[in-house]
């Protein structure tokens, strides 16, 4: 079973999420295990607070290292290495992962490396990220991309769910995850469309599916969908995927 442990200051976020479609089946096979963290708990003041202004100035607050640290520690998710001198994880099976804007771009081939592993621990950050000490118990860094989001809960669940439907069962038929968009490196996904065969959203104004869909000449098929995939991630004037 592979059990993803997340460190957040709003634990009810992720209750409706993984409770529900493919997350919650997979929690029933116990294919996957959840456990969330609320890192106020290990705050030392009688507020919990867990963060504080910047030194050096700057606008908004950061999260304290120490509530982090102590929930890690508490939770038996870090131990001190006397022989280097840090604190890792007990396993290399497990890896802590800190979600920032400054972190490496969340790719399907970052997917397929961290589903291989036991146990993986989402450090959220929140307000202006995060006590840069915080880097020195951590694996990894991950952002999903060049935009700013209010904290790391929303990108731990992107990461999780990226990860969980690649684990044997979970999604039910290993034929899904073969034609997955991002399998190849340069293939996108290929466009689908289901019934009706023609769809007339005003009088006059016919959409149809592609002719090589309904031929039921399979190799034609083939060719087509590859033919759209690779490199064929297109763009509508809105800046919606096709």
């Amino acid at each position: 079973m592979k059990t993803f442990t997340i460190l957040t200051i709003f634990p009810h976020i992720f209750d409706s999420y993984i409770n529900e479609s493919i997350l919650k089946r997979a929690q029933e096979k116990k294919k996957i295990l959840f456990k969330i963290l609320n890192i106020r708990d290990h705050a030392k003041d009688k507020h919990q607070q867990v963060d504080d202004k910047p030194y050096g100035g700057g606008a908004g607050m950061l999260m304290k290292v120490e509530p982090i640290f102590l929930c890690l520690k508490k939770n038996g998710l870090i131990v001190y290495d006397a022989k280097s001198k840090q604190y890792k994880t007990r396993s290399k099976k497990t890896k802590i992962i800190l979600l920032d804007a400054r972190g490496e771009r969340f790719t399907q081939a970052r997917t397929h490396a961290l589903c291989a592993l036991n146990d993986l621990v989402f450090i959220c950050g929140h307000y202006e990220g995060v006590d840069e000490r915080v880097a020195k118990f951590v694996d990894m860094k991950i952002s999903l991309g060049d935009f700013v989001l209010t904290g790391g809960e929303l990108p731990a669940l992107c990461v999780i769910d990226s990860i969980a439907r690649l684990i044997p069962g979970v999604l039910g038929k290993d034929e899904s995850l073969r034609e997955e968009s991002f399998v190849k490196e340069g293939y996108g996904e290929y466009p689908q469309y289901t019934r009706p065969e023609i769809f007339e959203p005003k009088k006059g104004v016919l959409w149809r599916v592609p002719n090589v869909l309904i031929s039921g000449h399979h190799q034609k098929i083939q060719e087509w969908k590859k033919k759209m995939s690779y490199e064929g991630r297109t763009f509508l004037p809105h800046g919606f995927a096709d």
